[in-house]
């Protein structure tokens, strides 16, 4: 994947984020696309090869639109400034996890797991953490997945707080509970996952980590320590998909 031209048009388009732009510049927006997607096809290959769940997505099962959608937003910017890829077994509208690319000049990344959850299967899965706490430690606390992603207390800048961010270098969980889930006991050791909102973790990547091919061996220890906790998590969220 040439991530250089790519980036330098998502520069550009940052800059002249507007229709008459875009339409002079429609066909080095096809030729970007066209690579962008050859690379997801790649990976979707390459994480089959450890998932066989996500060996039968297509390209179009993982992209997205690049027109934004702004009839409730303050940005009426028409066009994205990012690629994105989720690589979802079960369709990436679905809550049932998966696997994420993301090229934008200076926040490149890629992340794991589950976003968005309901109340109820945010419960049920914080009683599943608590009643198998041993098998959960063993997901997220490896020294592999804490060097790639961290852990909730770590993905927190400056200080523990109820939101993180995507601009941060890594993190495990976007949004958090400030203090306890209710019905939950306040004094368990483990109390920073069942404050998460969300199971996504994610590691920022230089824009240069997509040149080329090697970023297809890169992705996969990283995607390879992350899947057991999506495992987990996606057990508890296929009772109600």
């Amino acid at each position: 994947m040439d991530a250089k031209r790519i980036l330098k048009f998502l520069r550009q388009l940052t800059a002249n984020n507007n229709r008459p732009w875009f339409i002079e510049h429609k066909q080095e927006y096809d030729a970007i696309r066209a690579d962008f997607e050859q690379g997801v096809q790649q990976a979707i290959l390459r994480i089959a090869s450890f998932d066989e769940s996500i060996a039968h997505l297509t390209v179009k099962d993982c992209t997205y639109r690049f027109y934004r959608d702004t009839r409730f937003s303050n940005d009426k910017s028409p066009y994205k400034n990012h690629l994105g890829a989720y690589i979802a077994a079960h369709g990436k509208k679905a809550l049932h996890g998966g696997y994420y690319l993301h090229l934008e000049p200076d926040h490149c990344m890629v992340a794991c797991g589950n976003y968005w959850l309901p109340t109820n299967i945010l419960t049920s899965c914080r009683n599943e953490i608590m009643a198998n706490t041993d098998e959960w430690l063993r997901c997220v606390r490896s020294p592999d997945f804490l060097r790639f992603f961290g852990s909730p207390v770590a993905s927190s800048f400056p200080a523990p707080t109820d939101v993180s961010s995507w601009n941060q270098p890594q993190g495990f969980g976007l949004e958090r509970l400030k203090t306890c889930p209710s019905g939950f006991p306040r004094d368990w050791e483990y109390l920073d996952y069942l404050r998460q909102k969300d199971y996504c973790c994610w590691h920022q990547v230089p824009d240069d980590f997509y040149q080329g091919d090697r970023w297809l061996d890169e992705i996969v220890p990283m995607f390879r320590v992350a899947k057991p906790m999506m495992d987990f998590i996606n057990a508890v969220i296929d009772d109600y998909e």
